[in-house]
């Protein structure tokens, strides 16, 4: 299996890149949240994941080892494909994901295109366990001020800014202080902003 790819990014697209690595050209599939990490055209390390089907072998590419592990998670989900766990990680970060999953919150794993109820019901059925397995107390800390980090989302939205601005914020007061009432959260995420 390819683990991983580095080489000199030549073409970068939304749902693909190309890398040269030593005169070949890797084709990858990626998520827009990997496209968003990556630089223009420089020296760039992909964590990669190699699916073989009958008709193709497909490589997918990650900018993180963690966003590569919610993929495979997501396949191991019976009725959730490759191109459906790329969508969810275009719409949502991993941290995103696996927060929804440990918190239990369909309705935003159901915001996901092409993602209904029963599906949504058996992501987190199937991986809740899994993924406070893999992460611990790390995701169930994150899990638990899920509804407080969204509320001061909400709020901070409401004073005008940009939801991921605002996210970025709120992730980096979390990381400091991960038990934060709303207030909390809203004061000290306005040093970041």
């Amino acid at each position: 299996m390819i683990a991983q790819i580095q080489g000199r990014l030549v073409e970068k697209n939304p749902t693909d890149v190309v890398i040269d690595c030593h005169g070949v050209g890797y084709f990858l599939n990626i998520s827009l949240y990997t496209y968003s990490q990556l630089p223009q055209s420089e020296s760039v390390v992909l964590f990669t994941q190699l699916l073989v089907r009958e008709d193709a072998h497909i490589l997918y590419g990650f900018t993180t080892k963690q966003e590569r592990a919610v993929f495979n998670l997501l396949l191991s989900v019976s009725g959730v494909g490759a191109s459906t766990a790329r969508t969810m990680l275009s719409s949502l970060s991993p941290d995103q994901v696996r927060d929804a999953i440990v918190s239990e919150d369909i309705a935003v794993i159901q915001s996901v295109k092409g993602i209904g109820a029963k599906t949504a019901q058996r992501v987190v059925l199937d991986l809740k366990d899994k993924i406070i397995k893999l992460y611990g107390s790390e995701t169930q800390s994150l899990g638990s001020s899920n509804t407080n980090k969204n509320e001061a989302l909400s709020a901070l939205e409401t004073l005008g800014y940009a939801r991921k601005i605002a996210e970025k914020a709120c992730d980096s007061v979390l990381k400091i202080e991960p038990q934060a009432s709303v207030e909390e959260i809203i004061k000290k995420a306005f040093k970041y902003l």
